[in-house]
Order: structure tokens, then C-alpha cells, then sequence
């Protein structure tokens, strides 16, 4: 790590932003209404997000003690590799930037979408073909083009600059969303919750439109669980980006926990003011972005067109947080494994702003590809995308707990509260709910496509990892121990 470039010093408030506006980004905005009908309600889906709580605590509070402790980019990658063995580690990594970079053209396929509303008539013009039963458009393409190389070229200056954009985009959308649960209480009423739990209206329930797995108001609280792990997982960016910090890593590893803590009573305070503003089954066949849309009813005249906008805006503010995010981590996470020789070495390559050139190119290519496929895939994008991060922190809760039993001594920075006792709740809970994920009758069950397309990306990484075993061939423990950790190494 000598050659490794000079710290930005990126402090603990740009890694919240950085953290929270990849968490919350555009999923309040453009898939609230989604969660209502999920869950059966907007009670249930906010109650579920406080369950969510409980369960992310815990790994949350994994990753605040590891990240200060091991503070290099890779993290779950970083701490699996000391835990256990760089085989645990490529598992553990791969799964991680498996969840990272399925939310790259996620965003890229969200942003003509949500220009779409501010902007009537935009997807117009030639169209090019049908996918999934979705037109795509040549201007959808040229939209996302765009937007994609602009991400680029803000994410190749390195990190001070991507966080500096976050910050700004960040206070815009936690504004606009605040304003909107206000305006939501203010012209709502508590009787638009009723029925508390349904999952039996055909127009939301039924043949070609929404399938359910549960039809208790418990299953609806769980149901939210696994699409959860995919609208909270922005606080990877976090220990991806803490090679550039500057001052204390402990507060780093601190914001974590507090990025995770905040985004779920943000989603927790939207679902009920959102649910109590309009009557929430309407609320879930309104025109996305749902949040907005419901204010041209709700204030009929000027009012609430202009909530319409400031609604609309701070979805797209939250959509290039979430993005921006993304783009720098899953790069950092390509960098940090190719350092390691768990895949090709050619990835570990850094200019001289410190900036994963070779994984930038990857993220820019997973971008332009978004727009190519077409909204209809977003669904089994999230599931394939939380699946993958859920099988990554049940080995970083792991890692968490072995380290303590085998590295006691190991400085950490930070020591969660619970200690062993934590780390072993995060671990079996984590395990629990990536088992039951495969189960069809669970109401944490990922979806058949999602889970190939899991056991699919696994199968890439197994044929990257055994690529690259004639670059591992010959080092010692020690030499690879290096390539990950550096002068890091505990």
C-alpha cells in the first residue's frame, strides 16, 4: 500500500451522505406503493421496515466494529479474508458486488422513467423493440447514455468529488420527502389506513397482477424483509470508500450503523404518512412516482402541482444519490478483489486521484446496458440484488464473530455493544433468512429467476476465482494477506 494514493480526507458527514442517500435514494418515491401492496397495507409495510430495524441493527453494528478495524475498500471481501480464507472471501465479496452492481442499471433504467413525469411526452419517437413486454425507446437509450458518462467523469475524479455531489442530492431528497409526509398529515386522515391489512382487492391482487404468499397481517409484516435488504443496502458504500478518510475511522465505522438506523424510520414515517394522506389502495394503482402523484389529488389546483414537482425532484435527486453511490463502491469492490489475485489482478489498477479506473469502466458499461433492458426487469433485479447482499452479510456477521474469538486481541477502534454475543444474533439471524429464502412458501422467498440468476453470478465468480489461482500460485499467506490489507493488516 506505499504507492497507494494520498487520502482525499472524506469525513464521517460525507460517508453518512455517501451512506444514507445510496440507502434511501429513489425507492420512496417510486416504490412505496409497491411495498403497501406487498405487505397488504401501508401498517404492515411500516411496522415490517421497524422488524427490518431490529434485524439490520445488529449487522450494522458488525460492520461499525470491522470497518475501523480492518479500514480498507473491500469490506465484507476484507473481513471474511481475515476471519476465515480468501476462498470464504471471494464468496463474500462476489456476492456483495453481485448486489452492488444490479443496482447500477436499476438506476439507469429509473431515470427515464422519472424524468418521464416531470417532462410528459418524453418517451416518444422511434421504438426500437419490445422487451418483457416493455417498449424501449431510442430516447430512453440517449437519456441513460448520457446520464451514464456524467457519473463517470464525476466518479473518475475521485471519491471528495462524488461526496461532495452526495451531500448536496442528499439534503435535497430527505427535504423533499420531510415536506411531503407533512403535507401527507396534513390533508390526510387516519381512516385512509383502512383496511388495515388486505390482500384481497382484484384490482391490486389476482391473475397478472400481484401474487401474494402470505394473508396474515404477521406474513405481511415479514413480507417486506427481502426487498428490504435491497432498499437498505447503501451502507456498503460505506467501508468500500474508507481508504479516503480523513480524521477518525471509528465515527466511519459509526455511520453505518446511524445511515441504517435513519433510512428505516425514514421508510417507517413515509409508509404511515403516505397511507394516511390518500386511501392506501388507491394510493397503490396511482401513476409512479406515487408520492407525487397522490398530491394533484390530495391539493387539487396550484398546491399540489407544486408539491408534485419538489416530490419529483427529490426523486431524482434520490435516484443519483443511490447511483453516484453505487458507481464508486462496486468499483472499489472490483479494485479490492483484484488486489487480493481473487480475481484477475488487471482490476486492482488505480490512478493517480486514487480511482478504480478499470472498475469505473465496468460500472459505465453496466449503466449503459440499463436502459437496453427495460423497466419490466426491475422487480427480479431487487430480489437477485438483496438475495446476493443478505448471503454477504451473513458471512460479514461471521467473519464479526469469529474474529472475536480468534483475534480478541486485535485492536478495534470501535467494540459493539453485546460484543460476541451481538456478532453471533447478527450471524444466525442472517442465516435464517438467507435459507428461507429459497423456500417458495416463506414470506422471505426471493422469486425462481432471482435465485438462478444468484446461483448463476456465484457460478461467474467460481470461473473468475480459478482464472486468477496462477497469479495466487506461489505467494505465501503473508504476500496475499498484503495485497489485500497492506499495511492494514492485523
Amino acid at each position: 500500500m506505499s504507492n497507494a494514493p494520498e487520502k482525499k480526507g472524506v469525513s464521517a458527514v460525507d460517508f453518512f451522505c455517501i451512506g444514507f442517500g445510496a440507502i434511501v435514494g429513489v425507492g420512496w418515491a417510486v416504490s412505496i406503493n409497491g411495498w403497501m401492496a406487498s405487505c397488504g397495507g401501508p401498517i404492515p409495510a411500516g411496522i415490517g421496515y421497524l422488524v427490518v430495524l431490529i434485524m439490520m441493527v445488529p449487522i450494522g453494528l458488525c460492520y461499525a466494529e470491522l470497518v475501523p478495524m480492518l479500514p480498507v475498500a473491500g469490506g465484507g471481501m476484507a473481513f471474511a479474508f481475515r476471519a476465515f480464507n480468501d476462498k470464504v472471501a471471494m464468496l463474500s465479496g462476489w456476492a456483495s458486488l453481485g448486489g452492488m452492481i444490479a443496482i447500477i442499471p436499476w438506476e439507469a433504467i429509473q431515470i427515464t422513467d422519472v424524468l418521464g413525469y416531470l417532462i410528459p411526452g418524453i418517451k416518444s419517437g422511434p421504438i426500437l423493440y419490445n422487451i418483457m413486454d416493455y417498449e424501449i425507446y431510442l430516447i430512453v437509450i440517449v437519456i441513460g447514455t448520457i446520464f451514464s458518462f456524467l457519473l463517470f467523469a464525476l466518479n473518475m475524479k475521485g471519491l471528495a468529488a462524488a461526496a461532495f455531489v452526495q451531500k448536496i442530492l442528499c439534503f435535497v431528497l430527505v427535504g423533499a420527502g420531510i415536506l411531503g409526509a407533512i403535507a401527507a398529515l396534513v390533508g390526510g386522515n387516519a381512516g385512509n389506513w383502512q383496511p388495515i391489512y388486505d390482500v384481497s382487492n382484484p384490482d391490486i391482487y389476482g391473475p397478472g397482477l400481484r401474487e401474494v404468499s402470505h394473508h396474515s397481517m404477521f406474513g405481511g409484516i415479514f413480507a417486506i424483509v427481502v426487498q428490504a435488504a435491497y432498499f437498505l443496502a447503501g451502507f456498503e458504500t460505506i467501508p468500500q470508500g474508507v481508504e479516503d478518510a480523513g480524521g477518525d475511522v471509528k465515527t466511519v465505522g459509526k455511520t453505518v450503523v446511524l445511515s441504517v438506523t435513519l433510512a428505516c424510520i425514514f421508510y417507517t414515517v413515509l409508509l404511515f404518512c403516505f397511507g394516511y394522506g390518500w386511501p392506501w389502495q388507491d394510493f397503490v394503482g396511482m401513476a409512479r412516482p406515487a408520492a407525487s402523484t397522490m398530491f394533484k389529488s390530495l391539493y387539487p389546483g396550484a398546491a399540489g402541482a407544486v408539491l408534485y414537482w419538489i416530490l419529483t425532484i427529490g426523486a431524482i435527486a434520490g435516484l443519483f444519490t443511490t447511483w453516484n453511490g453505487f458507481f464508486t463502491a462496486s468499483a472499489n469492490m472490483l479494485m479490492s478483489m483484484g488486489r487480493g489475485k481473487l480475481i484477475p489482478k488487471g482490476f486492482a489498477y488505480q490512478n493517480a486521484n486514487g480511482v478504480a479506473v478499470r472498475g469505473q469502466i465496468v460500472c459505465l458499461v453496466l449503466s449503459l446496458i440499463g436502459p437496453l433492458l427495460g423497466a419490466n426487469l426491475i422487480d427480479t433485479i431487487t430480489c437477485f440484488s438483496a438475495l446476493a447482499f443478505i448471503l454477504s452479510w451473513t458471512i460479514t456477521s461471521w467473519s464479526a464473530f469469529m474474529l472475536r474469538r480468534t483475534a480478541p486481541d486485535m485492536e478495534r477502534p470501535y467494540k459493539m455493544p453485546g460484543g460476541i454475543a451481538m456478532a453471533a444474533f447478527s450471524s444466525i439471524v442472517c442465516t435464517i433468512v438467507f435459507i428461507m429464502s429459497f423456500i417458495p412458501a416463506s414470506p422471505f422467498y426471493g422469486g425462481a429467476l432471482a435465485i438462478k440468476m444468484l446461483i448463476g453470478w456465484l457460478v461467474i465468480g467460481c470461473i473468475l476465482y480459478l482464472v486468477s489461482a496462477g497469479q495466487r500460485r506461489g505467494l505465501s499467506e503473508a504476500e496475499l494477506e498484503e495485497g489485500v490489507f497492506g499495511s492494514k493488516m492485523g
